[in-house]
């Protein structure tokens, strides 16, 4: 290249590559952890949280306090809805003041595809907690009160 310093040329090129290479590895490495533990919110610009467990049997929404523009948790919130699809559709809410559980369940919108709440992860958000394994997933509030939801059970403590 006529007119130019090859030296300073080549300096430049691998710096802006192994900036590129670590701005890339950066953003899997990000990707990769929102996927193996939800963090933020999967489609929500009003602070909700979906997850769904590995089996697609088992997804949650994490509502904050007050709620959204359309939806007011029954107590203020905040609040984790958590919905088993399989083999009877069953809702446990979980809010700092009650642990209810829905037989009945009328809008039986679960469970999306995306950010997937890895098994042997933990999650937690405001007052609650949850742990995700290939048995169950449990959610619970700091005093202990929860649930646990597998194909096999769905238990309120």
């Amino acid at each position: 290249m006529p007119g130019v310093d090859r030296h300073a040329f080549l300096r430049r090129w691998f710096t802006t590559a192994a900036a590129s290479a670590v701005v890339l590895a950066l953003g899997a490495v990000t990707s990769s952890a929102q996927t193996a533990t939800p963090t933020g919110s999967h489609g929500a610009d009003n602070g909700q949280i979906n997850f769904t467990m590995p089996s697609g049997n088992i997804g949650c929404t994490f509502t904050p306090a007050g709620g959204t523009s359309v939806y007011k948790p029954f107590d203020g919130g905040p609040e984790l809805s958590c919905d088993r699809i399989r083999p009877k559709y069953v809702r446990v809410v979980l809010t700092p003041k009650a642990v209810r559980r829905f037989d009945d369940v009328g809008d039986q919108d679960c469970c999306s595809a995306g950010n997937t709440f890895a098994y042997g992860n933990h999650w937690s958000r405001g007052p609650f907690s949850c742990e995700s394994s290939e048995q169950c997933l449990t959610c619970r509030l700091g005093d202990g009160r929860g649930f646990s939801m597998s194909t096999a059970t769905v238990r309120t403590f």
